[in-house]
């Protein structure tokens, strides 16, 4: 047999090496200590210090669930290889709060209005079968419950339009243009990432739109067939909003303490600059939701262009100036300082103009 090992033993090498081992054991009973050897790249040595650990390792602890391998210096024995196969696990088990978690959700759900009886019925099944599995823990979800806002009648509504393809008429408020609009749409799909969503096709913009729930102020079905063009769905697991190519560009020019921009932003470029700060071309269906971006920014950036909705932000930081300066004025008469000293100074580089002056 070979002589023992020179280099050193690195247990997170030698522990996936034995997961290895496992099952390559397993698909080859009666396997030569050389060839396995040799396949792992390992001395005889190192091999059989590894079986040597392997019978220490199972399923639990209870007789017949640890591994029962060993060898006679040239082949290899593993005596009850079905103690790792998958009849022969415990099935997973809920911990308390996972248990009650779930049965609050699921008797929120249960309420929702508009839900489909058969759905509800299902839903209502299932939960009977997880609090009998959950067992003491369930007793806990039954003293909380969950009501759902307005959101949740928006979300039922939507469900069932996808469901019977049907067109919805909604009035959704727009927060960059502090607007509430009417139009028709037809749902596609249903998203959650942070809130829920619709996705559909908007007849108002003849263009693909993302419209979150609980900014609809009112919904009703339509008779008439939704019918929505034939679109590739698009992967939404990194962003939700996604440019297109022939969405409005905008400049953005950031300082060293605005490069984060670049990071949670999609964008077509993001050039440096002398002062360590970035020119970034972005692209979106809606510039003016941008402003904000302006005025999170404040002295770490500013808007280049369009020249309008550069202007745009100019007068949105102005406007909240005059708002600060209205409550600091109502401070000082009462003798108090200003709620927040940096609320005015992180909007000024955005009001002042071209020339550092303000307008």
């Amino acid at each position: 047999m070979a002589g023992k090992p020179v280099r050193p033993v690195n247990a997170i090498d030698q522990t996936r090496r034995m997961l290895s081992l496992v099952t390559y054991l397993r698909e080859r009973p009666g396997a030569r200590v050389e060839d396995v050897a040799r396949a792992f790249g390992i001395t005889e040595d190192e091999l059989v210090s590894d079986l040597d650990v392997l019978p220490m390792c199972g399923t639990s602890f209870r007789g017949g669930d640890l591994l029962d391998i060993d060898t006679d210096g040239e082949r290899i024995w593993w005596h009850n290889p079905a103690a790792l196969a998958a009849e022969a696990a415990e099935p997973l088990r809920l911990a308390a709060d996972e248990a009650t978690a779930l049965l609050v959700a699921a008797r929120a759900v249960a309420t929702l209005p508009g839900l489909r009886e058969s759905d509800r019925q299902a839903l209502l099944r299932a939960t009977a079968k997880v609090e009998t599995a959950a067992g003491e823990a369930a007793g806990a979800s039954s003293r909380l419950s969950v009501t759902f806002e307005s959101e949740g009648g928006v979300f039922a509504d939507v469900d069932r339009a996808i469901a019977e393809r049907r067109r919805l008429w909604i009035r959704y408020y727009s927060p960059a243009r502090d607007e509430v609009t009417e139009r028709e749409i037809d749902p596609i799909r249903l998203v959650s990432v942070g809130h829920t969503y619709v996705e559909a096709w908007c007849r108002r913009s003849e263009a693909r739109r993302t419209f979150r729930l609980d900014r609809v102020a009112e919904i009703k079905i339509l008779d008439e067939p939704s019918a929505p063009p034939e679109i590739e769905l698009r992967d939404l697991s990194e962003a939700l909003v996604q440019p297109a190519a022939e969405d409005p560009e905008v400049v953005v020019e950031v300082g060293p303490g605005g490069r984060w921009v670049a990071e949670y932003y999609p964008h077509d470029s993001a050039e440096e600059l002398a002062d360590g700060g970035l020119r970034i071309t972005l692209r979106t269906p809606d510039p003016a939701s941008l402003r904000r971006l302006a005025l999170r920014l404040g002295r770490d950036g500013r808007i280049v262009s369009p020249p309008e909705l550069a202007d745009s932000a100019r007068q949105a930081a102005r406007e909240a100036l005059a708002a600060y300066d209205g409550i600091e004025a109502v401070a000082a008469v009462g003798g108090a300082e200003a709620a927040d000293a940096d609320g005015p100074r992180a909007v000024h580089a955005v009001a002042d103009g071209p020339d550092g002056r303000r307008e």
